[in-house]
């Protein structure tokens, strides 16, 4: 009889324990996940993948804002730095960066 309280006694201080750790919002769900995804945002950033993707993207930018016609290039010129707001520029290469700055020094 004993054992069976024992036994008993035991599961309900795990199940207590585990409520009194976690509550009923998931403390440490709350806690620890936006910096585990903030880990995983800054890998996927400085992933390989990303940064030839983003390069290529603001290539082809660049192409359709020599094609098109005056009217829109301001649009274009403004979704293209909108899109590089927060990506590193030296991370481009040397011609691309120079079409950004140079969109940035007609955006002045």
């Amino acid at each position: 009889m004993q054992g069976l309280a024992a036994i008993t006694l035991s599961i309900v201080i795990l199940i207590g324990g585990t409520f009194l750790a976690q509550g009923s919002d998931f403390f440490l769900y709350k806690f620890f996940t936006p910096q585990y995804e903030d880990v995983r945002r800054e890998t996927f950033e400085h992933s390989k993948a990303y940064n030839q993707g983003m390069i290529q993207e603001i290539q082809n930018m660049q192409f359709e804002y020599e094609k098109t016609d005056e009217g829109h290039k301001a649009a274009l010129a403004s979704i293209i730095l909108h899109r590089v707001a927060d990506y590193d520029l030296n991370k481009l290469p040397p011609d691309t960066k120079a079409f950004i700055e140079n969109l940035k020094g007609r955006d002045k």
